[in-house]
C-alpha cells in the first residue's frame, strides 16, 4: 500500500476506531456509575472471580487464530470459514468444562452464587468464537466505522437492560445479565454491518499454518490472561469478597481511561504494522508515532485520575466505594506503562516474531509472580504496588528486542516518552494541591479538572512538545478531508 493511502486509512481508521472506544467507554462509564451506586461492593466481587474463568476460557476460543488472520498476506474463505468452526468447537468444549466445574469452584470460594452465575455468563464463549472472524475482518480490511455502529448497539441495550435489572433488585444478575445481553447484541449487530458470512469449508491444513503462528499467541495469551487475574484469584480467596470489589473498582477508572486510547492506536497500527512488514524502517517509524502519541495521551490522563481519584469516588460512587481509592491510584502508574508495553510487542507480532514475544511474555510472568509471592503475605495493598515494580521491570524486557529488530532501543523509548512523563507529574502534583484549599467536592473535582488541562497543555506548548504539534496537525488535517468527502457525497 502506498505510504499516503496507508496513512489515509490509518487515519480514518484511526477515529472510527477512538470514536468506538470513546462512545463505548462512554456508556459503560455511565452505566457503571448507576450501577455501584445501586449494587454492594459484594456483587462486584462475585462478578470479579467469575469473569476469571471466563477470560481463560476465551483465550482458548480465539487462540492466537484471529490476530493470525490479521498477519497473513493473504486471506480466503477458507481460512475465515475454517477458524470460525474450530472457534465454536473449543468454546463448547470449555462450556462443558465451566458448566461441570461450576459446583466445585463455588466450593472453593465458599460463594454458593458462583454456579449458576458461572454457567449463564459461560454462553458469552459461543458469541465470542464468532467475534473473533468479524474482528478479523474488520481489522484487515479497515472497516472500523461498522465496529463502531455494532458496538455502541451493544453496549446501549446492554447498559438498559442492567440498569432495569439493577432497579429491580436482581442485584448480582443485573451484571449478569448486562455482560450477557452485551456479548448477544454486538454478535448479531456485527453479522449484518459487518456482512461476512461462514462457508461450509474446513481446511485442516489452513487451521495448522495459522495455529503454527498463532500457538505462541495462544500460550502468551493464556499466561497473560491467568497471571493478570491471579491477584483476584488470591484476593477472592483470602480477603471478603467486598475487598475484591473494592480492588476492582479501583482498577476499573483507569482500565477504561487507558484501553480507550491504546486499544485504539493498538487496532489500527497492527495492521499498519503488519502491511509494512518488510520495510523495517517504516515500521519503526510507526512504532514510534504510537509510543510518543499514546504517551502523551495517556500519562496525564493517569496522573490527573490519581490526584481527583478522592473527590471523583465520592461524588459519581458515594461514600460506600471510598476504600477503592488508594487501589485507582495505584493502579494509575500501573497502567501508565500499557503503551510501551503494547506498542513493542505489535510490532513484534507485526514482524511474524511471535516465538520471542512468547518469550517476552514467559519472562515477565516470571518476574510478576515472583514478586506476587513476596507481597501477598504482606497484605492486598502491597500486591497491588507490586504490580507497578512488575510493570517498571516489563517495560525494560519488552523494549530489549526492538533494538535487534528494529534498531529502537529501550534509552532511545524513553528518550521520546519523557518529556511527557515529566509534564504530566508536574501537572499531578499541581493539581494535588487543589485538594488542600478545603473547598466543596464539587468545588474541588470541577478546579481539579481545569487546572489539570491548562497546566499540561500550557507546559507541553511553551516548551514545544512535539506530540501537541502532532496531535494539532493531525485533527487539522483529518476533519475538513472528512468534510470534503461529505460535501462531495451530498
Amino acid at each position: 500500500m502506498p505510504e499516503d493511502n496507508l496513512k489515509t486509512s490509518v487515519l480514518s481508521s484511526l477515529f472510527w476506531k477512538s470514536l468506538e472506544r470513546g462512545g463505548v467507554s462512554g456508556v459503560q462509564f455511565i452505566v457503571q456509575i448507576i450501577l455501584a451506586r445501586l449494587l454492594l461492593p459484594e456483587d462486584y466481587g462475585v462478578i470479579a472471580l467469575i469473569v476469571v474463568f471466563i477470560a481463560i476460557s476465551q483465550t482458548f476460543v480465539q487462540s492466537g487464530l484471529g490476530t493470525a488472520l490479521i498477519q497473513k498476506r493473504k486471506v480466503t474463505d477458507a481460512d475465515y470459514s475454517s477458524v470460525f468452526y474450530l472457534s465454536l468447537g473449543v468454546a463448547l468444549v470449555f462450556y462443558c468444562i465451566l458448566f461441570l466445574g461450576a459446583p466445585a469452584i463455588a466450593a472453593f470460594y465458599n460463594q454458593p452464587l458462583i454456579t449458576p452465575v458461572l454457567r449463564v455468563l459461560g454462553l458469552t464463549l459461543f458469541f465470542g468464537a464468532v467475534n473473533t472472524i468479524q474482528n478479523a475482518v474488520i481489522a484487515r480490511n479497515f472497516l472500523f466505522r461498522k465496529l463502531f455502529i455494532s458496538s455502541l448497539g451493544a453496549v446501549l441495550l446492554s447498559g438498559v437492560v442492567g440498569i432495569a435489572l439493577a432497579y429491580a433488585g436482581y442485584g448480582v444478575w443485573a451484571l449478569v445479565g448486562q455482560q450477557l445481553i452485551s456479548a448477544i447484541a454486538l454478535c448479531i449487530i456485527m453479522w449484518f454491518t459487518v456482512q461476512w458470512r461462514p462457508k461450509l469449508i474446513f481446511s485442516v491444513a489452513r487451521v495448522r499454518e495459522l495455529f503454527s503462528f498463532g500457538w505462541k499467541l495462544l500460550v502468551s495469551g493464556l499466561i497473560d490472561t491467568t497471571y493478570r487475574n491471579l491477584s483476584s484469584l488470591i484476593i477472592g480467596k483470602l480477603y471478603p469478597v467486598s475487598m475484591l470489589g473494592y480492588y476492582t473498582k479501583g482498577k476499573e477508572f483507569p482500565n477504561v481511561l487507558v484501553s480507550n486510547i491504546n486499544s485504539s492506536i493498538q487496532a489500527v497500527m497492527f495492521p499498519a504494522y503488519a502491511k509494512n512488514q518488510d520495510n523495517r524502517p517504516m515500521v519503526k517509524q510507526i512504532m514510534r508515532r504510537a509510543l510518543v502519541t499514546s504517551a502523551f495521551l495517556v500519562f496525564p490522563a493517569m496522573a490527573g485520575l490519581a490526584a481527583v481519584a478522592e473527590p471523583l469516588i465520592e461524588l459519581l460512587l458515594t461514600d460506600k466505594w471510598l476504600i477503592a481509592v488508594p487501589f485507582l491510584q495505584i493502579f494509575c502508574a500501573v497502567y501508565a506503562l500499557w503503551p510501551i508495553h503494547t506498542v513493542n510487542l505489535q510490532a513484534i507480532n507485526a514482524l511474524g516474531r511471535s516465538d520471542v514475544f512468547l518469550k517476552l511474555e514467559i519472562l515477565k510472568k516470571i518476574v510478576g509472580v515472583s514478586m506476587l509471592a513476596v507481597t501477598v503475605p504482606i497484605g492486598i495493598y502491597a500486591m497491588a504496588l507490586g504490580m507497578v515494580v512488575t510493570g517498571i521491570i516489563g517495560t525494560f524486557i519488552n523494549a530489549y528486542p526492538s533494538k535487534r529488530l528494529l534498531n529502537y532501543s529501550f534509552t532511545e523509548q524513553w528518550r521520546d516518552l519523557m518529556p511527557a512523563l515529566i509534564l504530566s507529574l508536574v501537572m499531578c502534583g499541581v493539581t494535588y494541591s487543589v485538594l488542600f484549599l478545603g473547598l466543596s467536592v464539587w468545588a474541588t473535582l470541577g478546579l481539579q479538572i481545569a487546572v489539570g488541562v491548562v497546566v499540561y497543555v500550557g507546559l507541553a506548548w511553551v516548551v514545544g512538545l512535539e506530540s501537541l504539534t502532532y496531535v494539532l496537525n493531525t485533527v487539522r488535517e483529518y476533519f475538513p478531508s472528512r468534510m470534503k468527502r461529505a460535501e462531495c457525497l451530498k
